[in-house]
């Protein structure tokens, strides 16, 4: 026990000493601890996260890794000289060696670039970078991290990315928003058609595909956003398919005179593209196979066909250094044939009518389109821009229906209205912009935008009215035979100025100032047709009526911006003036109205992953002509408009929360927004029924006032997962949504509530390369509720519907080359609450085969075959205060298509200058120097 004292004695003495003795050592005066820092990116310039840091010197080796803006830190490190060795996935180890004076504490290392290095396992390329990026006003997706088939479509690869929902129509939607343009390296692409660009251009040629919430070449380039944005889809090419040709055919014929004829060719090199895209097809409109929601009059839905075609061109270059152009042209036939089945019920203050609505329908139109843009930037002081653009569209149309009311309202009506409407506009953008040399942060902006439109409106109408009473007997019968002229100018004009003037290295002032002015005339001339077909003109019918609105803001607003976050706060002052002459038998009118509102926009930038936004708007509304005009409007002669020259402008006021967050090491995506807006002066309808003793019923007029107290709130969120190398994912998306809408019935205020939740889950199964697995199920309810009295017992249901949606999607690659595919797509749906379906709970199910051919597998013969039970439904359930309408179709959707794909591409290499790989930006544009 002794001895065993005495070690323990000894051991800590031993312990206490040494501890005293680096304690001394750290604390003496010629011992100078230091710290040392650094950030790692790769060859493109993307930071690298979890990256591991070996830093080693004489006596100790210190360890970290970077952290998710790819930097590392080490403290009290004993010596000036000493090395790091940096390891990565994906990337080749990088050995450094530094020497600094010994008397340096701090020590900031320059950026240490990683080269790649792909390892091939499995035919999986390994790569360490995340696969979502969120930047300012950007979501940048990794193309290679979402697998998709050679010589898939960039439709193809969007469908597997998270948020990303693709619409058989070519429609793109980001988070349940629609995305309006399109891009190719930063440049307008096709002129910005959505469709033509992810339906055409291959997927392999992409590397990054980007959302981009856009406000504007103005915002873009002085980062002071005005009003709002909408989203922008960008695509960059990989820097090995940055020059080079693709030629895409496709041809498609089946039954009932389907087809599909499609032909792409583009020569891409840098930034100089070249392209064609030719299209003529014979589709099916409402192929939905479900229920479409909504609640105001903007939704619509039709049966029919649609028979569309024309060519388009679009051409980007680069002349020499200073000078960019990007152009396009298209033009485009489309004739629709429709088919209308409508029932509803409408509601006013003294009772409830219930409808039929039946009608079939032309429209057959044929659009000019063409736009150019030139850049010039002679220095790097100096921008200027100048876009003119050119759109003429022929529209003639027809509509044979009827129409039957009973409740409230009992009568029946049918007839024939045709018109023809052809339109144009011509618009022009001049954008400048100046940075000063001294401070390249101080810079002055102007722009400039006029657009000038000229549409016409020929309308004729022959329709039989017939009275009747409560026991549907006839009490009489009229005939309006009527031709109706318009025609309708407007002009527009935008010039803007800002100036940024910079306070500290993280802190400026920003001034916006601009002047929107819009004027409008129409020319309206109305007659009657007699039995021999002559027209008298009716005076009272007939009229000439002018007005503009003028808005201007003034904008001052104090903006913080670092690594991490940009905070604008301010105050905006918006003037308007709304303004018409004493034209004809028209009033003048001369309102003015003031609106002072809060500048807020924040971006908190977590780390490269993950972001916070918070954005306000402030915008006013104009009312539209037919709701100014005062004249009553008798192109529905049942249901005559009057406008009210006294309305004011409304204005909205509108917030949005988002927040993204993509777990790089779990690979978890979390993305959510919460956006809300309320309404003040806005301009409701206020429907009248205007008693007609002599037949026993109502001629109902709307007129328009103004009111406040609308307003929505609408809350979205995505949960996806990925798991394996991305062979499993589950991703779980719902969105909640109220909209309290404000209408008048009789002169008496009501409104109308609704409430929209929706929830999906969807894994995605590709355990191997021979088969995917896309299943999903959904459920989504649908409440509204009537203020007016007694009308929810009339709602048949329709006031709480809901729908159960179970989908099954998919691909096996059959064969020992797996070159022949079965493809399938199955939609069992369960609806409750909507008593117009043909088929209650519709069961759609289409199966698709196809054969690969040739060396490269870029020869395609499919085989379709589309609604194999004859169940298709397209069911739109529209709700506003004054009732809803549910439109129906079962259009001939069960059909037989054979198609043949080709795809041909040719590259020649890497783009480079004088040996060295050329810089690129953040949209893919390469930068000629």
């Amino acid at each position: 026990m002794k001895a065993g004292a005495f070690l323990t004695s000894l051991l800590l003495t031993g312990m206490l000493v040494a501890q005293k003795a680096a304690a001394q050592q750290e604390s003496s005066p010629g011992m100078l601890l230091r710290e040392v820092s650094g950030i790692v990116k790769d060859s493109t310039d993307q930071i690298i996260s979890g990256a591991s840091i070996t830093l080693t010197f004489e006596k100790d080796t210190l360890r970290t890794i970077t952290n998710s803006d790819g930097v590392f830190v080490f403290k009290n490190v004993r010596e000036s000289t000493f090395a790091i060795t940096v390891k990565s996935i994906g990337y080749v180890n990088s050995f450094h060696k530094f020497f600094y004076n010994i008397s340096q504490k701090q020590i900031i290392l320059d950026p240490i670039i990683l080269r790649t290095q792909l390892y091939t396992l499995k035919e999986v390329k390994i790569d360490g970078r995340p696969s979502i990026v969120y930047k300012a006003d950007t979501v940048e997706y990794k193309a290679s991290d979402y697998k998709v088939r050679p010589n898939a479509t960039v439709a193809e690869l969007l469908k597997k990315m998270e948020g990303m929902e693709v619409g058989v129509d070519g429609s793109l939607k980001y988070h349940g928003r629609e995305v309006t343009k399109a891009k190719l390296n930063g440049k307008d692409f096709s002129g910005g058609d959505v469709a033509q660009a992810i339906k055409n251009l291959p997927a392999d040629i992409v590397e990054k595909a980007q959302i981009v919430n856009d406000y504007g070449d103005q915002a873009a380039r002085t980062g002071i956003k005005d009003g709002t944005s909408i989203f922008a889809l960008n695509l960059t090419t990989k820097i090995g398919k940055s020059v080079g040709d693709i030629i895409r055919l496709n041809a498609s014929g089946g039954s009932y005179n389907r087809y599909d004829e499609q032909l792409l060719a583009e020569r891409i090199n840098l930034n100089e593209q070249l392209g064609f895209i030719g299209k003529i097809s014979n589709t099916i409109n409402g192929i939905a196979g479900g229920v479409n929601l909504s609640s105001g009059a903007g939704a619509n839905g039709s049966g029919g066909t649609t028979t569309s075609g024309g060519p388009s061109f679009n051409y980007r270059d680069q002349w020499g250094k200073n000078i960019q152009i990007n152009t396009s042209y298209s033009y485009q036939v489309n004739d629709v044939n429709l088919i209308n089945n409508n029932v509803g019920q409408s509601f006013n203050s003294l009772g409830t009518t219930s409808f039929i609505r039946n009608s079939t329908a032309t429209n057959n139109s044929k659009r000019h389109s063409a736009g150019f843009e030139f850049e010039f930037t002679p220095d790097s002081s100096n921008f200027l821009k100048i876009t003119p653009t050119f759109v003429y569209n022929d529209l003639t149309s027809s509509d044979n229906g009827s129409y039957t009311q009973t409740g409230f309202q009992n009568q029946y009506s049918n007839g024939l209205s045709s018109g023809k409407s052809p339109a144009s506009t011509f618009g022009t953008l001049i954008f400048y912009q100046y940075i000063f040399k001294k401070n390249h942060r101080r810079n002055l902006s102007l722009q400039f935008n006029l657009t000038h439109g000229n549409q016409q409106q020929n309308n004729e109408q022959n329709t039989e009215i017939q009275y009747k009473d409560s026991f549907q007997h006839l009490l009489k019968d009229s005939t309006i035979h009527r031709m109706i002229d318009r025609r309708n100018l407007s002009w527009s004009y935008r010039s803007s100025l800002t100036y940024t003037e910079p306070l500290t290295n993280v802190s400026q002032l920003d001034f916006n100032a601009q002047i929107n002015y819009r004027s409008y005339q129409d020319n309206a001339t109305a007659g009657d047709i007699n039995s021999s077909g002559l027209t008298s003109i009716i005076d009272s019918l007939s009229n000439s009526y002018a007005y503009s609105f003028t808005e201007t803001r003034l904008t001052l607003a104090y903006k913080l911006k670092n690594r991490k976050y940009s905070l604008a706060i301010g105050i905006s002052a918006i003037p308007t003036e709304l303004s018409g002459p004493a034209f004809t038998r028209a009033k003048l009118i001369d309102r003015d109205n003031l609106h002072i509102v809060p500048v807020f926009n924040l971006g908190y930038q977590f780390s490269r992953t993950q972001q916070l936004n918070i954005h306000y708007t402030g915008i006013p509304v104009e009312p539209t002509f037919d709701q100014l005009q005062p004249f009553p409007d008798f192109t529905d002669p049942q249901n005559p408009v009057y406008g009210n020259p006294a309305l004011k402008p409304a204005f909205m006021h509108n917030i949005v929360i988002g927040y993204n967050n993509y777990i790089t090491n779990s690979k978890l995506n979390i993305s959510g927004d919460i956006s809300g807006g309320f309404y003040q002066d806005q301009v409701a309808n206020n429907i009248l029924q205007i008693s007609q003793p002599a037949v026993q019923s109502f001629l109902t007029e709307t007129h328009f006032v103004n009111i406040s107290g609308s307003r929505s709130v609408v809350g979205t969120y995505n949960v996806a997962k990925q798991l394996n190398d991305m062979k499993y994912s589950l991703s779980l998306n719902g969105r909640i949504a109220y909209n309290y809408d404000l209408g008048v019935s009789n002169n008496i205020p009501n409104h109308l509530t609704v409430w929209d939740l929706n929830e999906r889950f969807g894994p995605r199964i590709n355990p191997s390369e021979s088969i995917e697995i896309n299943p999903y199920i959904a459920y989504d309810v649908y409440r509204t509720f009537n203020s007016i009295p007694f009308t929810n017992n009339n709602f048949s249901g329709s006031n709480n519907i809901r729908t159960t949606t179970l989908n099954l999607e998919g691909k096996f690659y059959l064969f020992n080359d797996q070159n022949f595919t079965i493809e399938y797509n199955l939609s069992k749906n369960f609806i409750k609450g909507i008593d117009a379906n043909i088929t209650k709970n519709p069961f759609v199910a289409n199966l698709y085969a196809e054969e690969s051919f040739f060396r490269k597998k870029n020869g395609v013969l499919r085989v379709s075959v589309f609604d194999i039970f004859n169940q298709n439904n397209f069911i739109s359930h529209i709700a506003t205060p004054a009732g809803f309408t549910d439109t129906k179709t079962n259009a001939l959707s069960r059909y037989v298509s054979i198609s043949f794909i080709w795809y041909l591409q040719k590259w020649t290499g890497v783009a480079k200058r004088n040996g060295k790989t050329i810089k690129r930006r953040g949209d893919g544009s390469f930068i000629i120097k």
